[in-house]
């Protein structure tokens, strides 16, 4: 593996901070390639619907999602419920006081007064019995496949009825082999180097415990429901595509059985106790042909820069037999994590796409709704309406939900005049971002909507299909997430430096700044509130930026001097009150900060304020959040602590934080190690912290490439994905 960050595609295109090893190995290099969608079809401000009045849309006496809100809407989703672990909605404390940025140099996890740190399970934690420990010089296949895998992301902690159990699941998106692999070691053994990559993606659902409600969890080496899905383990395919012709391969002739899953991005818990998760960045690991749809994916015809072909032929579409395998992913994946010997599943009516993740809503009539972003620059935002219903309690039946049903693509139409949208993110004169929009439909009772295309090549072929009908093109949309008190769905937008630049599609009223490198966050109300509706309203909640230094950041009227700054927003939550929580990905390259997570005021006068909960250590992305407020918990997936650096001159020592270089070097555990994260209140009935052993909380930071405790660092590069 390169040890010259110089090798790297990006590397000098980056901005601020931004690690030219994100985009190498996160998305492939995305932004230093052409735009994927190139369709014509019509764009935001050309679009002029505005007939239906946001009030229409939302029924009589309901007034839409506007600039200020006041009040809780109608009936909360108890079904959205299942995101919090199983301890359900009810009054939350969680009460803290804001802190500040902090420096991009900071190597450790930064909370506020009364709260502490704790990591749960780390890159490389064995989770069976049998399984080696943790030796970052003597790495195989093997061993990972037994150990915690790389690059966590969505999380969710579920609760057994007694509160002091449960499984932790989470998925793995990537590998940094820069940083995982002596550089020497893996030049002379490439294969195992990515037979070791493969093994690191995909899941782990590992039992926890503790003692008591609000004391940290630990997990349990040998738990019965432990279980390691990696980038080979078997997966069952069903749905409308499952056995068609664009799924069959030489290795499965039926088209119904994939090994494995990649690049598992965001996901969600359904209310029958599952967790979806969405192949994001698939295009990266697999040879293509030079097709159009290759192209609209992103799928390059040149040897993919893993390598992954050189150990098995399904990675390169060019092998005869294997032409289809990329169709096989691209997809949502359901996991059961309470049954270790069940089958995943792929479901193909949700779509092929980049999924950020999946999450779910249950309709008035009882049919399942599941949303989904596609994270690239220009393309979509998703929903399906399953044809079945949902029975609370009968687990058998509700996992065959999500197998068939209708899917549907965003157009969002703003009410202001396009004047007034001139891409430096001024309010239009009505006070607010806001207007209406329509779920297009694409596959409706098993029927094609879309002319020249057949079910089965709309499921495959999703994007372009979405691009005849006229969806809206948006700024990366990542997570789609219901808020579970008001039933209002939130989009994240992360960035797009590429709007309104050249020929690509300019601002729009839902996308409202030029070169938008900081994003945006979309709420959306559904008419009457009802999942199954085609109809909403939608207001721009959030402009993302520094407000010190930006003035066409934008906060829902509340007032910019006092929110904390933030920037690329990735992952959302919500707490059982209703509040916003927001992740970041790219904040050191944008803003100049760790990357966060934040809690955002939805309703009241306090709409729109923004307050920084915690900062990840340096060159790590904030995760999965969690948002225990019950138990004054907060579980984080901290990503690729340390990227931009290399093994040998590492950019974090997280989470172990070794005292010398020399522990490193003899094979102690202290590499950077992708971690989860639990943030916990240490006050007792008086009110007091109880801390962490001193050396256990220093506060460290990168100063001219050495660190404090004297060990190298990379200076890494621009931390904006966008």
């Amino acid at each position: 593996m390169p040890s010259d960050l110089k090798l790297l595609p990006m590397s000098g295109h980056t901005r601020g901070n931004r690690s030219a090893a994100t985009c190498h190995f996160k998305c492939g290099n995305a932004c230093a390639k052409d735009v994927c969608n190139t369709s014509g079809n019509s764009y935001f401000r050309d679009v002029v619907d505005v007939a239906l009045s946001r009030r229409a849309l939302l029924g009589a006496g309901a007034v839409a999602a506007s600039a200020v809100v006041i009040g809780t809407e109608l009936a909360s989703a108890p079904e959205a419920a299942a995101d919090f672990g199983g301890f359900g909605q009810g009054r939350g404390r969680l009460g803290f006081t804001a802190i500040a940025p902090v420096e991009r140099t900071v190597d450790t996890v930064t909370v506020p007064k009364g709260y502490d740190w704790a990591p749960v399970i780390r890159w490389g934690d064995p989770l069976f019995k049998r399984t080696p420990d943790f030796d970052v010089n003597r790495q195989s296949a093997a061993a990972q496949a037994g150990q915690f895998g790389y690059n966590n992301d969505y999380l969710n902690i579920l609760a057994d009825r007694s509160g002091r159990a449960g499984v932790l699941v989470c998925n793995h998106e990537y590998t940094n082999e820069e940083i995982m692999f002596d550089a020497d070691w893996a030049a002379a053994n490439p294969d195992e180097v990515r037979r070791i990559a493969i093994a690191a993606h995909g899941f782990s659902v590992v039992e926890v415990v503790r003692k008591k409600a609000g004391a940290p969890w630990s997990y349990v080496r040998g738990g019965r429901r432990n279980r390691r899905i990696t980038g080979s383990t078997p997966f069952r395919v069903d749905g409308p595509a499952a056995g068609s012709e664009l799924l069959r391969t030489a290795a499965d002739p039926s088209g119904r059985r994939v090994l494995g899953t990649l690049n598992n991005c965001a996901g969600g818990t359904t209310p029958w106790g599952t967790v979806l998760s969405g192949e994001e960045n698939f295009n990266q690991y697999f040879q293509g042909t030079g097709s159009a749809s290759d192209a609209r994916y992103g799928i390059s015809a040149g040897a993919t820069e893993r390598g992954w072909e050189h150990v098995d032929p399904r990675f390169s579409a060019q092998n005869p037999g294997f032409e289809n395998e990329v169709n096989r992913f691209g997809w949502i994946v359901e996991i059961d994590p309470q049954d270790p010997t069940s089958t995943p599943v792929k479901h193909t009516a949700l779509g092929r796409f980049k999924h950020e993740g999946a999450n779910i809503r249950i309709a008035r009539d009882g049919r399942v709704v599941a949303y989904s972003g596609d994270d690239e620059r220009f393309d979509y935002v998703y929903k399906f309406i399953s044809k079945g219903k949902y029975k609370p309690g009968n687990k058998r039946h509700n996992m065959t939900l999500l197998s068939e049903g209708d899917l549907y693509v965003a157009r969002f139409t703003g009410d202001s005049p396009a004047a007034e949208i001139d891409g430096g993110a001024g309010v239009p004169s009505d006070g607010a971002f806001d207007g209406s929009g329509r779920w297009l439909p694409l596959v409706v009772n098993g029927r094609s909507k879309v002319p020249g295309m057949g079910v089965e090549e709309v499921l495959v072929y999703t994007r372009l299909a979405a691009d005849q009908v006229g969806a809206t093109k948006m700024d990366r949309p990542e997570d789609v997430e219901p808020n579970p008190v008001t039933g209002r769905l939130y989009i994240a937008l992360t960035n797009n430096t590429g709007r309104g630049v050249g020929a690509n599609a300019p601002v729009d009223e839902a996308n409202p700044r030029t070169a938008n490198r900081d994003g945006h966050v979309i709420e959306l109300t559904e008419r009457r509130n009802d999942a199954a509706s085609l109809d909403f309203a939608w207001n721009i909640l959030l402009v993302a930026g520094d407000p010190a230094k930006d003035p066409t950041t934008y906060f829902s009227g509340y007032p910019r001097g006092k929110v904390s700054p933030i920037s690329c927003p990735d992952n959302l939550a919500f707490d059982s009150k209703g509040n916003l929580w927001i992740s970041t990905d790219g904040q050191p390259g944008t803003i100049g900060y760790c990357d966060a997570l934040h809690k955002v005021t939805l309703e009241g006068r306090g709409r729109g304020r923004v307050e920084q909960f915690l900062a990840v250590p340096a060159g790590a992305e904030t995760c999965g959040p969690v948002i225990h407020d019950q138990d004054d918990s907060v579980f984080v997936a901290v990503q690729h602590p340390g990227e931009g650096g290399t093994f040998a001159e590492p950019y974090s020592l997280f989470p172990d934080f070794a005292e010398s270089p020399d522990a490193v070097r003899r094979g102690d555990a202290y590499a950077p190690r992708p971690s989860v994260v639990q943030v916990f209140s240490t006050r007792d009935s008086g009110g007091k912290g109880k801390g962490r052993p001193k050396d256990r909380r220093k506060r460290r930071d990168v100063d001219r490439g050495r660190s404090r405790t004297g060990r190298g660092h990379g200076n890494g590069k621009d931390k904006g994905r966008g």
